[in-house]
């Protein structure tokens, strides 16, 4: 595949479809099986978009764990479907797509097999936009003939502005990003906010600048009409069927909107609108299974004031009822931006968010700030997960790490090679290059998964209604 990532002189705005990917992981838990995409790969290949978000974030977790599929089977078979269009994953630096940091063997031949199978567009980030974070991550897609989507974690806060952003994107670029991403996890940027960073960009880096944002707090298409009028090169969007929300803004009415403009798409309504058909009906049975809310389309400007993303605001509600304290979800909601400013102002993305939002949950129901600390919490504070964006509250480090002393080096220089340790410790079970690397992210979902496979057997997808719901898991952050 050519590594011309857009044509010369084009003023189209182009389009990557997330209804494969983030839309459902947004909306409904990331439960929308293979066997609900594939009658309508073909229309989504033939559509003209610039790319089709698939593969990672949390689809790889919940595929081994709740739907009894091979995620890279199903990028395979994927792949196969949509010959003509670029696949897009989301893959977060140092961690891959789990929670903890990994040693860069592990994160080479992640890049390597992710390629191999199918992916061609690789959307890497780091929650604290720590770039140490993401230089393997960028310099094995390059070498494995990926194309290198960097991503800006975006957020707001007084270390967060946008010659923070411009700054970051230089340094991306210069590490041999394709594309920059602004990576907007929880529509905290605002239209106007949008139009002047985009405009920045535009002038300080050569390479193509891609908009991702939610409609959680309601200003997603406006965010993405002010973009467009600065000049940004690509857009996610989702069709109408699982777009809004707390997921994307709708496809077809931006495609609407600019049809005829300077920036029309050159998407046809028509094809849009039988695609969605189809994925109206696999809403349809998502809501039925219980895992689709309509809660998830409704505006919360929350967001804006908290800066949780939208899927873990109804999860915090879960969590507080189970704990009978629902009465001190807002109690909660003003403990996490006092959290976040302790702890150096991360962006409030996967891991951070969850990271955040547990240690203020129990601030509340502690009756005590910080009577208790997380082993994710201390690790943050540690600077295990990278360098904090601004100032550490002290008090509160020492009373978690004691008289131990941060790290200051790239975290993964401590992680020795790791990737035969995983391949002996899994054993005759793996039967490739990939079961390793499944081992590796996720050992207990993937085991029990190799292990049924083994026993040639097919059972139901496991049932996750008695799962605990807790602030830290994968499928409600983006």
């Amino acid at each position: 595949m050519s590594k011309l990532v857009i044509p010369e002189n084009n003023k189209k705005l182009l389009i990557t479809e997330t209804i494969l990917r983030d839309a459902h992981q947004s909306q409904a838990a990331t439960r929308m099986r293979i066997e609900d995409m594939l009658p309508a790969c073909e229309m989504l290949d033939n559509m003209g978009y610039w790319s089709l978000e698939c593969w990672g974030g949390a689809t790889f977790d919940v595929c081994l764990r709740f739907l009894n599929e091979d995620p890279w089977e199903r990028l395979r078979t994927l792949k196969k479907a949509m010959p003509k269009t670029k696949l897009q994953m989301l893959f977060r630096g140092q961690n891959i797509l789990g929670y903890k940091h990994y040693a860069d063997d592990v994160v080479e031949q992640f890049c390597r097999k992710a390629i191999e199978n199918g992916i061609d567009v690789v959307r890497i980030f780091d929650a604290l936009n720590d770039v140490r974070n993401l230089e393997s991550a960028i310099k094995y897609t390059k070498k494995y003939g990926g194309i290198c989507e960097a991503a800006l974690s975006y957020t707001t806060s007084p270390v967060h502005d946008e010659a923070y952003f411009v700054k970051l994107a230089r340094e991306l670029e210069q590490m041999g990003a394709d594309v920059i991403c602004v990576k907007d996890m929880a529509n905290l940027l605002l239209p106007y906010d949008a139009y002047s960073l985009v405009k920045k960009l535009k002038e300080s880096v050569s390479v193509p600048i891609h908009l991702h944002t939610h409609n959680t707090t309601g200003t997603g298409d406006m965010t993405y009409l002010m973009a467009a009028q600065a000049g940004v090169d690509i857009v996610d969007c989702a069709l109408s069927p699982l777009g809004n929300g707390t997921a994307q803004p709708a496809t077809e009415p931006l495609v609407a909107t600019l049809k005829g403009t300077e920036r029309d798409t050159g998407l046809d309504l028509a094809a849009l609108s039988e695609a969605a058909k189809h994925f109206r009906k696999v809403a349809d049975r998502l809501k039925e299974d219980g895992v689709l809310n309509p809660k998830v389309l409704s505006v919360d400007t929350n967001t804006l004031i908290y800066q949780v993303p939208g899927g873990m605001l109804s999860n915090l509600i879960n969590q507080l009822k189970e704990m009978n304290a629902s009465d001190k979800y807002y109690d909660v909601l003003a403990e996490i931006p006092r959290v976040r400013e302790d702890f150096g102002y991360p962006p409030l993305v996967t891991p951070t968010s969850q990271i955040v939002g547990t240690q203020a949950v129990m601030n509340v129901i502690m009756g005590e700030r910080y009577k208790m600390f997380t082993k994710e919490s201390r690790a943050v504070l540690a600077g295990e997960y990278g360098a904090l964006p601004g100032k550490v509250n002290e008090d509160v480090r020492k009373k978690a790490l004691g008289d131990a002393k941060p790290i200051t080096c790239r975290p993964a220089d401590l992680i020795k090679p790791e990737l035969e340790k995983y391949r002996v410790d899994l054993g005759e079970l793996a039967k490739s290059d990939e079961d390793v690397l499944s081992y590796a992210l996720f050992p207990e979902n993937a085991k029990k998964f190799f292990e049924k496979r083994a026993n040639a057997s097919a059972p139901k997808p496991a049932s996750d209604s008695n799962e605990p719901r807790v602030l830290y898991v994968e499928d409600l952050t983006r």
